[in-house]
């Protein structure tokens, strides 16, 4: 059955200390009264278009992420819905942090909670996985010399992308489904995850080089696991955008599958890991220890792109206004359509 959380149960709003984020309260009592949750009968046409299924609605504290709980599957789908152009603005980070917040409290309640195995990365934005770094914010703290408005940007994506780095040191599988394009932190976040899916029409790409800057938030952390260093380094320097077909090629995504067909192999994906999970998990946690990154090595890149960021001159900053440009004339057609 699938699962999805109804308004009454974010009526909690008492403060909780040593928290930064104000929603925490809302997803904290959504965790601890589980028989608020309310189930949604499975139909055929839902087992047969899994985009099909009832998702969670929309809540003022989970505003720019949308969650649908697969119960049955043990699979919490997040779908991705900035309310400006699709980038990480600070809401959908803030969004972010709750939802694993929440899947780590429901882990560890004990009786009652719900079992979640499968954490699914997604876009509610048809056509565009994520654009990365909210570019507008970027440009007004680097022309105010506000460093610390940039660098609590910075940690406030580090916080997420470790996060999903380390599995939330949960035994549970984290896995990107790319349904449109994936650039700059878009791509980055993608790369934090075990597993990536991407439907073929999907694009890749690190862009940050045209302005003179370069991916902070992970890449070359998570790409130099994934094929050699000096390899993942010309990638970051070459500022190209790849196809889905061309980063599987290089080692970079797991699967690549028709337009359309991205939740299904998300499903095909699981069934077959369901068949040697303790092996999968085993075999994960090995690689963590392996091949660990780490919060400090993140952290230690981030401060350094902060620091980067703030000395671009302003022609930099102009080509990083004409990209804000494009980006929201895309954003602009795609509302149209």
């Amino acid at each position: 059955m699938s699962v999805f959380v109804p308004m009454s149960s974010y009526c909690h709003k008492t403060a909780t200390p040593g928290l930064d984020y104000p929603f925490y309260p809302a997803v904290r009592a959504m965790s601890a009264v589980p028989s608020r949750l309310e189930t949604v009968p499975r139909t055929a046409e839902h087992d047969a278009n899994p985009a099909h299924q009832q998702c969670a609605p929309s809540h003022p504290d989970l505003s720019e992420l949308r969650l649908r709980f697969d119960a049955e599957r043990a699979i919490l789908w997040q779908y991705m819905q900035p309310h400006a152009r699709p980038s990480f603005t600070t809401g959908l980070l803030a969004d972010m942090n709750a939802a694993l917040d929440w899947v780590t409290e429901v882990s560890g309640s004990g009786a009652g909670a719900l079992p979640v195995r499968y954490l699914v990365l997604a876009s509610g934005v048809p056509g565009t996985f994520n654009l990365g770094g909210d570019l507008s914010l970027f440009l007004r703290a680097i022309e105010a010399r506000d460093a610390a408005a940039l660098r609590r940007y910075a940690r406030a994506c580090i916080a997420v992308q470790y996060r999903r780095a380390s599995n939330l040191s949960l035994p549970v599988a984290t896995i990107a489904l790319v349904q449109g394009d994936a650039l700059g932190g878009g791509f980055e976040a993608a790369l934090a995850h075990e597993v990536i899916i991407a439907e073929r029409h999907a694009k890749f790409g690190l862009p940050e080089v045209l302005f003179n800057l370069f991916p902070g938030m992970g890449a070359l952390s998570f790409l130099s696991r994934r094929m050699p260093p000096a390899q993942a380094e010309r990638m970051v320097l070459s500022g190209r955008v790849y196809t889905a077909d061309e980063m599987a090629a290089l080692g970079v995504i797991d699967r690549v599958v028709r337009e359309g067909e991205g939740e299904a192999a998300v499903l095909d994906f699981i069934r077959d890991a369901e068949r040697s999970w303790r092996t999968r998990s085993a075999v994960s946690a090995a690689r963590r220890i392996v091949s660990p990154v780490t919060e400090d090595e993140l952290l230690r890149v981030v401060d350094l792109w902060v620091d980067t960021a703030m000395t671009l001159s302003p022609m930099d900053l102009r080509k990083m206004k004409h990209l804000i440009s494009a980006q929201d004339r895309r954003w602009a057609k795609q509302h149209a359509n």
